[in-house]
């Protein structure tokens, strides 16, 4: 495939850096510990089978719903699928 100055696979190699990179982002924001008994936002009781599902909550499942939408609205991330996008 003909890419100008890219040498071959480097489109591939690009997409690969940004899915590593998210992965990584993602990783790095997972909370460890024992996580609160209340919520930290709006001070509901986070209930004790979340607690243990979830190492380290500090949320309950309406904030932590509410945060993850606002984080969706800000996301960098080119989910268009087009390859060519992914180097701009």
């Amino acid at each position: 495939m003909a890419t100008g100055w890219a040498g071959d696979g480097a489109v591939q190699d690009q997409i690969d850096a940004t899915v590593s990179d998210a992965v990584k982002r993602a990783r790095s924001q997972l909370r460890h510990g024992p996580g609160l008994s209340h919520c930290e936002e709006c001070d509901a009781l986070i209930p004790k089978a979340r607690r243990k599902a979830v190492p380290g909550v500090r949320l309950c499942v309406a904030c932590q719903e509410a945060h993850d939408r606002e984080q969706g609205a800000v996301s960098g991330y080119n989910r268009r699928g087009s390859k060519d996008s992914q180097l701009r």
